[in-house]
């Protein structure tokens, strides 16, 4: 593989896994409607344990020391299962669109986060663009209108402003664990992990499957369960690799457009004209948040854990 190609390889792999994280919100919409949130997400926690199952001998969990466990418990703990917990009642009371759109402050997280753990300073502009992103989404949330699909859109985008503090938590875990983990070891964890901490919660619910089952449900579920609870994460994992953390997070900004796209065209959503304002003014903040001067344009990377593993990818 030549230099050209394995510096695009980790890029197309982080649009690509946008891109389904994007339409996993329109999946959700689809199945929720059929489904309780929790019957939900541990189905597509179990779907993508058993495809990972496949790929088992790319997965080496015993070479893990112990040291890492707790590590990789705080990463288990943010995402998937704080993650799908948050976003999957979100999506039960706000619109997909919407959520896409709260979704575009995950770089601004990431960026305070840095600040918070890595003392990665910051100028001016990034807290500019911190407070600007709230406001949009606050107006967002504030100026939504109840729908049959959106029936409580403020307390939706909470949950999902709540999920997202959970997606921060994770890639600034992520990133210190996958310079030592292949992209499937890490993956396989999510899910199997994810899995084991659904079931109880689910057997608590007292959840069961509904007699009058909708096919578009179920699709929906297999959807979620391989090409995002599999595939997207597998791609993130390997693009967050080979890709610094600020530039990763970057490509969030893809997430918001093209939910609204698809919230559009497949749901038929649709928003008030002070609701687009409140998404520009959103985006714009998230864009300032990017804006680093030259002396701020090349902070340092997370530590690796200690005691790296070689893998094969």
């Amino acid at each position: 593989m030549n230099i050209r190609t394995s510096s695009i390889l980790p890029q197309l792999s982080l649009c690509a896994a946008m891109t389904l994280w994007a339409s996993s919100f329109v999946a959700m919409k689809f199945a929720i409607v059929a489904f309780s949130p929790m019957l939900v997400v541990f189905c597509r926690m179990a779907i993508a344990s058993l495809v990972l199952l496949t790929q088992r001998h790319r997965i080496q969990i015993t070479k893990i020391p112990r040291t890492h466990w707790k590590t990789f418990a705080f990463l288990v703990l943010c995402e998937p299962c704080l993650l799908f917990v948050f976003e999957a009642h979100a999506l039960k009371y706000t619109s997909a669109s919407q959520a896409g759109m709260v979704c575009s402050i995950v770089p601004i997280f990431v960026a305070a986060g840095s600040y918070l753990l890595y003392k990665e300073k910051q100028p001016r502009i990034v807290w500019t663009g911190f407070i600007t992103a709230i406001c949009g989404v606050a107006l967002l949330s504030f100026k939504s209108i109840a729908t049959e699909t959106a029936p409580n859109p403020l307390l939706g985008n909470f949950f999902e402003m709540l999920a997202m503090l959970s997606a921060t938590g994770y890639i600034l875990t992520a990133k210190r664990l996958c310079s030592s983990y292949s992209a499937f070891t890490l993956t396989a964890l999510q899910a199997w992990i994810g899995t084991l901490f659904f079931f109880p919660l689910l057997l608590l619910s007292g959840e069961t499957i509904p007699a009058n089952i909708q096919p578009d449900a179920v699709i929906a579920i297999i959807y979620l369960g391989t090409a995002v609870s599999f595939g997207a994460y597998l791609l993130y994992n390997y693009g967050l690799r080979h890709t610094p953390a600020a530039q990763t997070s970057a490509y969030g900004n893809l997430i918001p457009v093209i939910a609204l796209g698809l919230g559009h065209v497949v749901l038929s959503e649709s928003l008030t004209l002070l609701q687009y304002a409140a998404c520009i003014l959103v985006l714009a903040g998230v864009w300032m948040s990017q804006q680093k001067t030259a002396e701020h344009s090349s902070t340092p990377e997370p530590e690796a854990v200690p005691e790296p593993v070689t893998e094969n990818q």
